[in-house]
């Protein structure tokens, strides 16, 4: 018997009933909605420029999802641990994981007073999937879709003003978990009516408002008045500072001019707890650190494919995690993330991630057999983010082991490097990351190694994982971990990107805020962070 999936919210005077039988709060923490401190001063917070206009389904970069998960709700949202919890969905339900009804709460509205509707989520994915958008790959399993997720979505009804119907290709048992990725946020009746305004001054349904943006210096982000979910502010805002220096942003927060860091820059990996006097962190998140190697010339086919491999035998991660990273990082062994459920770190194939200078060469060699190896391997990165140090050591390994011209491609800034890899213009390969959009191991694999993926940025294809990808859901959990162990067998042979390291996150914070908090994805639990 298959039994009624559903995910329903819990009452928000029920959820205040529970919390109040649980003893109350501490002094120094803001009851919700109010401001603890000063009442005035914003949260500084270190950003840097969104690469685009500021439309959820065109946003698949970390700036621009600082303010877009902020400014923005969906149905689900993700809890401090990564559990899901109802948003602006009342309910979820479905009876085969193909056929999903929701039903939304009928008290959230927009930022400008105007209710947020079952057609504001539905004309906002439509969008989303007609125009080809970055995060399209998203809609791929809905109706109408094609395989990169673009189209007409069918499968998506509007029943009545406060409930929809999703239609899927196939069953997804994950579906709702999905739900509280920016892809499936709504869009406000004038932002569906104008997007190119609504992308500069976004019209959000989240806890906080966008009071402005000035492109390369920052944005500021003020509570959102009619904001009436879980996640209500207990601060007067967030001031998103967008530097172009990872040392410099640390210096502020050194000096208490800076709130809150969420990446400290290699240069301080073994003094910012004792610098911040403590105020720091280092817990795992789901965070995946590679660098993608496109079809470049020398890196297709077969001999391709021994250079994939060669390169990443020639690395020794656990030698820079250590002198570089101080142990903020850990050796990759697969394409995911530890923190996630299913993590393998024995599967087979993940030897080629282990470091074997002597493999390399044989391999190196057996590539120059088919073809002789000519010009240098560049490594492109941006500058602002504190990546030069890894790059310049992997590049000397590369050198020492392989005997080939190696080094740094630096851009300036994220912006102008995310531009070049969406736009198909970088020539070398370039540093690549991922942190996750919902707490799954399928998000680290479709979105980045899927035909046609919304991070598919090194075009990598192969039918056999793109079948696998349609599997991964049709069996039981277990049978579908295995699938994805299956995906990245095929992965660790073809190595469309080289898995370096997991993520840490690696934080700080001034002494002049408090009750700061990062959740499972290494973001910063920005409404709950309160002044002193």
């Amino acid at each position: 018997m298959k039994f009624k999936r559903m995910w329903i919210a819990v009452p928000a005077a029920l959820a205040l009933a529970l919390t109040a039988c649980s003893g109350g709060t501490s002094s120094n923490t803001a009851a919700s909605g109010e401001t603890a401190g000063d009442s005035t001063r914003l949260i500084k917070a270190w950003s840097g420029e969104p690469q685009n206009p500021l439309i959820p389904a065109n946003t698949n970069e970390v700036n621009g999802a600082k303010i877009i998960n902020q400014v923005m709700a969906g149905l689900v949202y993700y809890d401090l641990t990564g559990k899901t919890k109802m948003d602006v969905a009342e309910s979820i339900t479905s009876d085969d994981d193909t056929l999903w009804t929701v039903k939304l709460q009928k008290d959230r509205k927009f930022s400008d007073g105007t209710p947020v509707k079952a057609h504001n989520f539905v004309d906002a994915w439509k969008m989303g999937a007609k125009e080809a958008m970055l995060s399209a790959s998203f809609y791929a399993d809905i109706e109408g879709a094609d395989d990169e997720g673009n189209g007409d979505l069918t499968g998506l009804n509007v029943v009545d003003d406060y409930t929809f119907t999703i239609k899927l290709k196939q069953p997804v048992s994950d579906w709702p978990d999905r739900m509280g990725y920016a892809a499936y946020f709504p869009l406000a009746d004038s932002t569906l009516t104008d997007p190119e305004a609504g992308g500069e001054k976004p019209v959000g349904n989240g806890p906080y408002m966008l009071e402005s943006w000035t492109h390369q210096v920052g944005a500021k982000l003020l509570p959102n008045p009619h904001y009436v979910g879980d996640n209500k502010p207990k601060n007067n805002g967030i001031d998103l500072v967008f530097y172009t220096s990872l040392d410099a942003a640390y210096q502020d927060l050194s000096a208490n001019n800076l709130d809150i860091l969420d990446a400290i820059p290699d240069s301080a990996f073994t003094s910012y707890m004792q610098d911040l006097q403590n105020r720091g962190l280092n817990q795992p998140s789901a965070v995946f650190q590679a660098f993608t190697i496109g079809g470049l010339d020398h890196f297709t086919g077969e001999e391709g494919k021994l250079r994939r491999q060669a390169i990443s035998m020639a690395i020794n991660r656990e030698e820079i995690t250590e002198a570089i990273f101080a142990g903020t990082r850990t050796p990759a062994k697969d394409f995911t993330s530890p923190v996630v459920d299913g993590f393998n770190d024995k599967i087979p194939g993940n030897e080629v991630l282990k470091y074997n200078p002597e493999k390399a060469k044989e391999l190196w060699a057996k590539a120059d057999a088919i073809s002789p190896w000519s010009g240098s391997f560049k490594i492109a990165y941006k500058s602002d983010g504190g990546h030069q140090a890894w790059v310049d050591a992997v590049a000397n390994q590369l050198k020492n082991t392989l005997g080939i011209d190696a080094g740094g491609n630096p851009y300036a800034d994220f912006k102008s490097f995310r531009s070049d890899v969406t736009k198909r213009l970088i020539t070398t390969a370039f540093r690549a990351g991922w942190q996750a959009d919902y707490p799954g191991q399928y998000n680290f694999l479709a979105p980045l190694y899927g035909t046609g993926g919304s991070a598919n940025d090194g075009d990598y294809s192969n039918p056999e994982v793109d079948a696998l990808l349609k599997q991964v859901f049709a069996g039981s959990h277990e049978d579908s971990i295995k699938t994805l162990e299956k995906i990245q067998q095929i992965l660790f042979t073809e190595l469309p990107s080289i898995p370096l390291w997991y993520a840490n996150t690696t934080s700080g914070w001034s002494a002049n805020v408090e009750n700061v908090k990062f959740k499972w994805d290494g973001v910063p639990d920005y409404v709950n962070i309160t002044v002193k």
